[in-house]
């Protein structure tokens, strides 16, 4: 049996209804995946590895908004 996931949301999901954010899960039993989801499109789950989302985030860390 798979344990269902618990998703987090960004902490820079603005409050209101909540409907425009992103949100996270890694599940316990693999500790090296991590799945994306936008909370306004639940069904489609990116799963990424922890060094990847790394890179991708110290990227667009890096990046001057346009």
């Amino acid at each position: 049996m798979i344990a269902p996931l618990t998703w987090q949301k960004s902490s820079f999901s603005g409050g209101g209804t909540g409907d425009s954010c992103i949100e996270f899960a890694a599940p316990i039993t693999s500790p090296t995946s991590i799945h994306l989801r936008e909370s306004d499109d639940p069904a489609t789950i990116l799963t990424t590895t922890p060094t990847a989302l790394h890179a991708l985030l110290t990227t667009l860390k890096a990046k001057p908004l346009a």
